[in-house]
């Protein structure tokens, strides 16, 4: 005999805030709605949960179907519940952000998306449901980890200045850090190597470029 619960169940989606970095912009992954409810409207790559389907694994599926995008890092962000988010029932949503270096960022819109595009994080259009709440949490979250992990390399690409990587930092940030002591702060935690090749900027002296070791690691910074 199968139990009958005697309280209705809600629906459980995923949504996830992917970021990149893309001409010294922070750069948000959004999707158009092709169906109601919102249809039209931008919103949080995402969707509902299948019934024997693992949160994260319904997180990288949505995100695969609805913009071609995989292979990157994430992470689960906060859950929302609110019991008016979702006009169409009672929706819960766990949400993830991710990362991405701007060199995979290739978009294959499909599923139930119209299209999928990058978005400058300081520019967004009118978003859909709670996605800009979820957004803003996702994006405080990124720039808190920023101060006690080495998650910040999971944007950058294959080889990159120390320049380059303290840009990434500001822009996270949002403030100007100190050109010598995050020197001494980022090749402190011998996460980075040097490639043996340099590159000029404009009239300035060539620069060493950098690269990751283990850039699928994520280390916690004591």
């Amino acid at each position: 005999m199968t139990y009958q619960y005697a309280y209705p169940h809600p629906a459980v989606t995923t949504d996830v805030a992917v970021f990149t970095l893309q001409n010294q912009q922070l750069q948000l992954l959004l999707v158009r709605r092709a169906r109601a409810p919102y249809a039209g409207s931008w919103a949080l790559p995402g969707g509902f949960l299948d019934i024997r389907e693992d949160l994260e694994a319904c997180a990288r599926r949505e995100l695969l179907e609805e913009t071609g995008v995989s292979d990157l890092y994430i992470e689960q962000l906060y859950t929302f519940g609110h019991p008016e988010r979702d006009p169409r029932e009672r929706v819960i949503s766990v949400t993830y952000y991710a990362l991405v270096p701007s060199d995979r960022t290739r978009l294959h819109p499909g599923s139930d998306a119209a299209d999928a595009a990058w978005f400058a994080i300081d520019d967004l259009p009118d978003l859909a449901f709670d996605h800009a709440a979820i957004i803003e949490l996702a994006r405080e979250r990124l720039a808190a980890k920023t101060l006690y992990s080495t998650i910040i390399f999971q944007l950058m690409p294959e080889t990159f200045t120390l320049s380059e990587l303290q840009s990434v930092y500001e822009i996270l940030r949002r403030e100007q850090l100190d050109k010598r002591n995050f020197r001494k702060w980022i090749l402190g935690l011998d996460r980075l190597e040097e490639t043996g090749a340099k590159r000029r900027n404009g009239n300035h002296r060539p620069a060493k470029i950098y690269r990751v070791k283990n850039p699928g690691l994520i280390e916690y910074i004591r």
